[in-house]
């Protein structure tokens, strides 16, 4: 009975009702504002993607509704000017004079005047022989001469005698005649005597060595105390001209017409010698002479350019590279080399009128320092001079320079 009066008493009742939620009602709330969380976040991140989508669409809708920029370029204005048809060659410094002096004497050497390298003129002092037993010998000719000069100066005055004489019928004819041969056999003893008499004197002059041409001595080949042979080979310098000097070089055959036409007419051509590199110029000459035949193992012929080698630029069996100018092209249209491509054998260039580059095809010819003789454009024409790998036919370009006269971008032509 007390137990159901408690049950339903007041008290009983909030007992009741302030028990505690079970555990399967608590975890199920929580996975509802779990969820509630995720489907803000998702609903977060789609607007975000959203807006940057619409940005990125407004982004390129801006850069599209922007001019497309042009391949840029340098470029290049074709000129009208004078270019040189040149025939390039290896060529070989040649001296004009080039002497090996021995000695013509036999003796013992006294002095040597020469240093080594030294720069000598004609004339000048190089080597002495002792002369002395050439001194003794052309002084017994000398005497020799004197005395059958004495010998013939006598027999002459006889024959004036004996002429007198036999005028008054004083002495025989024969006797005459005999006497007048007499004074021929000592006229040609004389005229030997004094063969000799210059012979040695020769020798005494080649015991006194000297340059027969003026130019630079080699090094020295002989010394003071050394006996040297008439009959020997021995060197005793080596002298060779330097200024003029001369250089050998190729010309190939068939480049020898328009050569010799041009000799032919009386033209002088020019010919440029340059270094190893070909890129410095060392001296500028003219052509000399051709040879007379031409060479059957490299179907060459070869010319001989004489130059001016006041500064020595030029060294005796130097190579060099030689350019001789053949022609000059007047009034051609030049542009730079490096604006001329090609397509297998056709060659091409890129003309820039306004803002796009044109395929245009044109024939090049000779080419000079840089600059390139073409067919196919005019003078004023500007062309590209860059980004060929970016460039067709139709492109849109700008221009990253003015156009640059033809002549700037290389050597100026001649």
């Amino acid at each position: 009975m007390t137990d159901e009066i408690d049950k339903q008493s007041p008290i009983g009742l909030d007992h009741q009702l302030a028990a505690p939620v079970p555990p399967r009602s608590r975890h199920r709330t929580a996975w509802i504002v779990t969820w509630i969380l995720l489907l803000l976040l998702l609903a977060l991140a789609f607007v975000l993607i959203f807006h940057h989508h619409e940005a990125a669409k407004k982004k390129a809708a801006a850069l599209a509704a922007r001019p497309t920029p042009g391949i840029t370029v340098t470029s290049a204005t074709a000129q009208k000017g004078n270019i040189g048809v040149y025939l390039d060659a290896i060529g070989t410094v040649t001296p004009v004079y080039t002497v090996s002096i021995t000695s013509e004497v036999t003796g013992l050497i006294g002095t040597v005047h020469y240093q080594e390298g030294q720069l000598v003129e004609k004339g000048d002092a190089l080597v002495d022989v002792d002369p002395r037993p050439y001194s003794a010998t052309l002084l017994q000719a000398q005497g020799a001469l004197e005395r059958d000069e004495g010998v013939l100066a006598q027999a002459r005055m006889d024959v004036e005698r004996y002429r007198t004489a036999r005028e008054r019928n004083a002495i025989a004819q024969q006797i005459l005649d005999d006497q007048e041969k007499l004074v021929l056999e000592d006229e040609g003893t004389v005229k030997n005597d004094r063969g000799i008499v210059q012979y040695d004197q020769v020798q005494v002059d080649f015991c006194h060595i000297t340059a027969p041409i003026a130019g630079r001595v080699g090094l020295r080949l002989v010394d003071p105390g050394n006996v040297v042979q008439s009959a020997g080979t021995a060197t005793l310098a080596v002298i060779t001209q330097l200024d003029p000097t001369t250089v050998i070089f190729t010309i190939p055959q068939d480049s020898l017409g328009q050569v010799q036409a041009r000799l032919g007419k009386g033209s002088q051509l020019a010919v440029d010698a340059f270094d190893r590199s070909a890129q410095k110029k060392i001296a500028s000459g003219t052509l000399l002479t051709l040879d007379n035949q031409i060479d059957t193992t490299t179907a060459t012929v070869k010319g001989r350019a004489l130059f001016d080698n006041h500064n020595g630029a030029l060294f005796p069996n130097q190579f060099v590279n030689t350019r001789l100018l053949v022609n000059t092209l007047q009034g051609v249209t030049l542009i730079p080399a490096s604006a001329i491509q090609q397509n297998g054998q056709a060659s091409f260039v890129y003309a820039i009128e306004g803002d796009y580059a044109h395929m245009r095809s044109v024939k090049p010819g000779v080419t000079d320092g840089g600059l390139t003789q073409v067919d196919g454009i005019n003078p004023g024409d500007v062309v590209a001079n860059s980004s060929f790998d970016k460039l067709q036919d139709n492109a849109k370009v700008a221009v990253s320079n003015a156009p640059v006269p033809a002549n700037a971008s290389g050597s100026k032509a001649r």
